[in-house]
């Protein structure tokens, strides 16, 4: 027997579990899809994903069918998600450039070094591709590990490795240079949080 959406709706305000499951069967593909599009990368849009249906289940109850369809509503939850997770990782990015050094006036794209940064790049363009590649993603691009291991297709285990291979190598740098290790302890705090 299947389910109406007017028993969904009933469900769902009486918080009942059957409810969010039969609406993340029937529409996690959709809201996944809208939300790809806004986010852009596969994992934090999984993450908003989830978050969506965690805000259907917890708002639920107040869901009225005079403002628009059951879908209208779970959409809007979807995109605001959606727009949430985007907005957090341009947050990270900007902070990631506030260790780096500072932006220009407006904000974007240019990046001018701090003093005790200058050669960090070049640095870091003298590891091994392999990990070079790792690094480049995770600290410069914003990536997570897990979007660095469906990006490279390699395993989970093999990108922590990397990571941790890299850090090891520019940690070695630094103290020879007897340069700041603030940064580097940064990196590897977010490394072993992250």
């Amino acid at each position: 027997m299947q389910i109406t959406a007017e028993q969904l709706i009933l469900q769902l305000k009486a918080k009942d579990k059957k409810a969010i499951d039969a609406l993340y069967d029937a529409y996690a593909p959709a809201l996944y899809g809208i939300i790809l599009k806004i986010v852009g990368k596969e994992g934090p849009a999984k993450d908003a994903l989830q978050e969506t249906f965690v805000k259907i289940w917890n708002k639920g109850p107040t869901y009225d069918h005079s403002k628009g369809s059951l879908f209208t509503w779970m959409l809007n939850i979807a995109r605001n998600s959606a727009i949430d997770k985007l907005r957090q990782g341009e947050r990270e990015q900007k902070m990631l450039w506030e260790q780096l050094g500072t932006q220009n006036g407006n904000g974007q794209g240019h990046y001018e070094p701090k003093e005790e940064y200058i050669g960090l790049v070049d640095l870091v363009h003298q590891l091994e591709y392999k990990y070079r590649q790792v690094i480049d993603l995770i600290y410069f691009k914003g990536y997570t590990h897990e979007e660095v291991m469906e990006e490279l297709d390699i395993p989970l285990g093999t990108v922590k490795s990397r990571t941790r291979i890299a850090l090891r190598e520019l940690r070695k740098f630094f103290i020879y240079q007897q340069v700041s290790l603030l940064w580097l302890l940064s990196l590897t705090a977010s490394y072993y949080h992250g």
